[in-house]
């Protein structure tokens, strides 16, 4: 097994999602620079979190003209297996390949703290080995975490049991004073129509080591390894 981990200009979690996925996990991962156009070889991708570009415009505007989006464009349509965190999910929405769009957090100030997720969705390769409705603790940092999104394709999204976490508190209680950054219907990530692209804002890759606060993230990284084994 083999995962790319996508390289931006101002990307800072790529080293962590290598240690996560890499060290930890044990799977063999390599770094894919934005200018490269290829992606053979690979059983799923990474986009982390960061500052692509330094988010001028706004957060992903620039990336996603990257030359490897046309790529990662072409490994979504043959089915391939893509999870995008925080500036990688707001890269995937840029790019049309997630629907939505991540505006500024609702309280106008940057936020990074830990939050309690709710699984909501096990049909998905980021929770198909982890319980239904099973309280995760996340931590986050970002600027322009609030998803949004147009009344019909919200509509789509939970009909289709496309919402996979959404922000809670510690007993699973889906609360406005549990919402970080303002989210419609406290949505902290989703997947797409085919089931094979994941976008969140919280940080798995932070929570896989005891030393650092918890293991909750070894939880959904195992779970994509596995599933992509599948795909």
């Amino acid at each position: 097994m083999k995962i790319a981990i996508v390289q931006f200009p101002g990307s800072n979690c790529d080293h962590d999602c290598k240690h996560a996925i890499g060290q930890i996990l044990g799977a063999k991962v390599q770094y894919v620079w934005h200018r490269s156009d290829k992606l053979t070889g690979f059983d799923a991708v990474v986009i982390p979190g960061g500052f692509s570009y330094g988010d001028y415009l706004r957060p992903g505007s620039i990336a996603r003209f990257s030359p490897v989006m046309k790529e990662v464009a072409r490994f979504v349509t043959k089915g391939g297996v893509v999870l995008g965190i925080c500036n990688g999910f707001q890269i995937l929405t840029e790019a049309g390949i997630l629907p939505g769009a991540l505006m500024r957090n609702k309280s106008l100030k940057f936020v990074c703290k830990d939050t309690w997720l709710k699984v909501g969705t096990t049909e998905c390769f980021l929770t198909s080995d982890v319980e239904m409705g099973k309280v995760l603790r996340i931590p986050i940092a970002h600027m322009e975490g609030r998803y949004i999104v147009d009344d019909y394709t919200l509509e789509q999204l939970n009909n289709e049991n496309r919402v996979i976490f959404r922000y809670c508190d510690k007993k699973g209680g889906i609360a406005e004073d549990a919402n970080p950054n303002g989210s419609i219907e406290n949505i902290a990530g989703i997947i797409s129509e085919g089931r094979n692209v994941v976008g969140m804002m919280p940080h798995p890759e932070r929570v896989c080591e005891e030393s650092l606060g918890g293991t909750d993230g070894v939880l959904l990284l195992t779970s994509m390894l596995e599933a992509t084994k599948i795909y």
